[in-house]
């Protein structure tokens, strides 16, 4: 049941739902999700950085307009 759970929160279902589905409490399901993401090894880290690219988020982000024209 911890399996399905992981599973069903990386695919996009929120802690209630998964709850609702298996019939435990959302505390559990947050506790197994959090457990299973501990056990993860972790990223693999390059030593040097040569190149880093910036997304279009940031460019809109930096360029918002925040007064209103009309």
């Amino acid at each position: 049941m911890r399996k399905k759970a992981a599973e069903m929160y990386v695919d996009g279902g929120n802690l209630r739902r998964i709850a609702r589905h298996l019939k435990i409490a959302p505390r559990t399901v947050a506790l197994w999700v959090t457990d299973v993401a501990e056990a993860l090894p972790n990223a693999p880290m390059p030593e040097e950085v040569k190149e880093a690219e910036m997304d279009e988020i940031f460019t809109f982000i930096g360029d918002k307009k925040t007064e209103s024209t009309f």
